[in-house]
């Protein structure tokens, strides 16, 4: 005899009590969190805060990849990073309303929702899609190609590329070969297709960012991308059938950490980085993830450190360094 399967009614009921204890653990972990924060004092210069800035971003950033691994043990991809970023965004528009910022016009609404579908809901959702069978040290090393795609859609929106900057895109699509096929790279092809993508919609989103209006305050403008862009994802997430398993609690607290430290807090410090620093400052953690991200995934995961992945890593990290050295003698001149 076949068991009973539950019928609809229940099934959503199921769901929703699971939601609210999920939300209800998150609220404690945050309010625990809230409270450690407050405990710390914070540096008092400002060279202070940008190192502690970049020390966040730098190795937070890096730790996420394993985050994503662990959390993708109880949660769907899309699902994983529809709401680690909607609760985020939540968490940051209440910060910010705290602060009584100018209010965003209906405009500035919809174009944060732009960029936050292309920032957080397609980018973040095909990385969570792609790492179920990629390594987290070669998935960071293939997000590390951003400002090569960053590259090609300012050529094709007409701003002329010096060879250099070519030069810096072969040299990255070089190493991305080696990582792919000879770099003793773990994951499919389809995976790294998908990490691809999320990259190139990443650079999309910034290319955006950055002629779209988007809200004036930092902090508002951060949680609306983040929160509608996690919004979309959630609801496409479960438009397309994906639903939580057995909730786990080493993958719970991988979602917990995603959500106020991957997301919330080292959002919060690059904010505070675009703001004080340079923009080659700010963006130099795409230097230092990937080799976060391999050695915590050869210490903690063992994934392999093999010579055409050291060759690889060096390939496209160089090249990134490539393109921000041309860029910054571009805006120089």
């Amino acid at each position: 005899m076949l068991p009973r399967l539950p019928s609809g009614q229940t099934a959503l009921s199921l769901a929703q009590g699971l939601l609210l204890g999920l939300l209800q653990a998150l609220i404690r972990a945050g309010a625990w969190c809230w409270r450690s924060a407050r405990a710390l004092r914070l540096p008092q210069t400002r060279s202070g805060r940008v190192a502690l800035s970049l020390a966040v971003v730098y190795f937070v950033w890096g730790s996420t990849y394993l985050g994503v691994h662990v959390a993708l043990g109880s949660f769907p991809p899309l699902l994983l990073s529809g709401l680690r970023n909607l609760l985020a965004g939540i968490g940051l528009f209440v910060f910010a309303m705290r602060r009584r910022p100018v209010m965003p016009t209906l405009a500035q609404v919809r174009n944060a929702g732009v960029v936050g579908t292309l920032l957080v809901g397609l980018s973040s959702g095909m990385l969570a899609y792609g790492m179920r069978t990629v390594g987290t040290g070669t998935a960071a090393v293939m997000v590390a190609t951003v400002p090569l795609f960053a590259t090609l859609i300012a050529a094709a929106a007409g701003r002329r590329v010096a060879k250099g900057e070519w030069a810096a895109v072969a040299l990255g699509l070089v190493g991305i070969a080696i990582l792919s096929h000879g770099g003793g790279a773990s994951g499919t092809a389809g995976g790294s297709l998908a990490i691809l993508g999320g990259a190139l919609f990443w650079a999309v989103g910034a290319h955006l960012a950055g002629r779209l209006e988007l809200p004036s305050d930092l902090f508002i403008a951060t949680a609306l991308q983040i929160g509608l862009g996690g919004a979309i994802s959630t609801m496409v997430a479960w438009i397309t059938g994906e639903r939580m398993g057995t909730l786990h609690f080493l993958p719970f607290v991988a979602f917990v950490y995603l959500m106020l430290i991957g997301t919330m807090a080292a959002y919060v410090a690059y904010g505070y980085l675009i703001r004080q620093t340079s923009p080659l400052v700010a963006s130099s953690c795409m230097y230092v993830n990937p080799v976060v991200a391999v050695a915590l995934g050869a210490v903690m995961l063992g994934e392999p450190i093999t010579t055409g992945t050291i060759v690889a890593t060096v390939l496209i990290l160089g090249s990134v360094g490539l393109s921000f050295f041309f860029d910054d003698r571009r805006r120089a001149s």
